[in-house]
């Protein structure tokens, strides 16, 4: 006879259920963004304007700032924020909870670049320059960042998840921006990333869910938690993804396209909309994960699943 609760049980499927809904409403947004931004002459227009606009800020402290931060994501770097998780996981002997988490990172990874290289192109609608041609979407950069960052939240407990987060969190955020700073990305490349490494943690999670593997915690009030880290993300969400759609509006619509601002505006709104949209990403993921434990074992007497 199963140990656990029926409740229980109904709970892993609720949960299931759940993240596998959140993971197709992160691949359909992320197709949104892409036709948006990507596939169309208003979207092309104003993503090159923010190009332009990070040339003409180059003597920002801002950009400097970035490229150094962008310069120690290599692959070496990204082999050890893997090596970190696989101890960690190693070391709680939670064998699937560290695919789990390195899956994270690693499908993540692939599929940006698969994508990136073979899939999705960038139509050239505006007639831009040559070195405004390049497809970029969705970023490798941000893609690393959040899945290192999603990766850990999936391995840690549950008692130590804010604090992971906490640690990691604004770091990861701000990866995306700096990625506009340092003229590197679009900002529709930095918000497919945060929607792509969000669709795979959603689904490997959604298959421990489905193989039994979680099960609820009666969290008490953490009020350091909610000051230190929930709050810090709420900040830069509503102002990065609320200042950031203003600017582009005004940007795009509001005033003519051979305005000396608009480039300036385009860029101050996605190097907004790029961090606005990664903290937004870790809150979602955290909503859904709110008092779901990923540490229970598979109980007993259940059927084979894919992750058993």
């Amino acid at each position: 006879m199963c140990p656990y609760r029926e409740d229980e049980k109904h709970f892993g499927t609720r949960v299931c259920r759940r993240l596998w809904a959140a993971a197709a409403g992160a691949v359909l947004l992320l197709a949104c963004v892409y036709g948006a931004f990507v596939r169309t002459a208003a979207g092309q227009r104003w993503e090159n304007a923010v190009l332009r606009g990070r040339r003409e800020d180059e003597t920002l402290a801002a950009a400097r700032a970035a490229n150094r931060v962008l310069d120690h994501i290599t692959l070496s770097s990204l082999g050890a924020a893997v090596a970190v998780l696989v101890l960690l996981g190693l070391a709680r002997r939670r064998y699937v909870l560290t695919v789990a988490g390195a899956g994270t990172v690693g499908f993540s990874v692939l599929i940006a670049e698969v994508l990136k290289r073979y899939v999705l192109e960038r139509p050239d609608l505006v007639a831009a320059p040559e070195r405004l041609l390049g497809n970029s979407f969705p970023s490798g950069h941000t893609t690393i960042a959040m899945s290192v960052l999603f990766g850990l939240v999936l391995v840690v407990p549950y008692r130590w998840r804010g604090v992971a987060v906490g640690v990691c969190s604004l770091w990861a955020t701000f990866v995306g921006a700096y990625t506009v700073a340092a003229g590197w990305h679009r900002p529709s490349d930095t918000i497919g990333a945060d929607l792509l490494v969000l669709a795979v943690a959603c689904a490997l999670t959604a298959l421990l869910a489905r193989s039994g593997r979680v099960r609820p915690v009666v969290d008490r009030p953490r009020p350091l938690r909610a000051l230190f880290v929930i709050a810090p993300l709420c900040g830069v969400a509503l102002a990065g993804l609320g200042c950031g759609a203003l600017l582009l509006v005004d940007s795009s619509f509001r005033l003519p396209p051979g305005d000396p601002a608009v480039p300036r505006l385009a860029y101050a709104g996605g190097h907004a909309l790029a961090a606005g949209a990664s903290a937004a990403t870790t809150l979602a993921l955290l909503a859904l994960l709110h008092r779901v434990d990923l540490d229970r074992p598979r109980p007993s007497g259940r059927g084979t699943g894919p992750l058993s």
